[in-house]
């Protein structure tokens, strides 16, 4: 009997840990509300705070979000002109990439 609920108890645990798990989308998500929302909107809808920060649903029209990435992990220097310098690791580049493309 012990046996067979440890087995349930590892089923149900298997089946769950999805929920339990951020996806990359989710971590990109929080980081961009957390770190450009002050200027951009980072939604589906909205106006940016700040006027001359694009609103990140647009960027795909502006250029393919993957060509961000090095810029990204090299560091944006440019952007509108009180976006301040930032450099990402290759893990948060992904995340915040994989968001990007939830908007297109």
């Amino acid at each position: 009997m012990l046996r067979s609920v440890l087995i349930q108890a590892l089923i149900a645990l298997a089946l769950a840990a999805p929920a339990f798990a951020t996806s990359s989308e989710q971590r990109g998500r929080t980081f961009a509300q957390s770190h450009c929302a002050q200027c951009h909107a980072t939604g589906r809808v909205g106006r940016s705070p700040l006027p001359t920060a694009p609103p990140f649903r647009t960027l795909h029209l502006h250029y393919p979000v993957e060509s961000l990435a090095e810029s990204l992990a090299e560091g944006i220097e440019t952007g509108h002109p009180a976006m301040p310098e930032f450099q990402l690791d290759p893990d948060r580049i992904h995340d915040f990439l994989s968001y990007l493309k939830t908007l297109e």
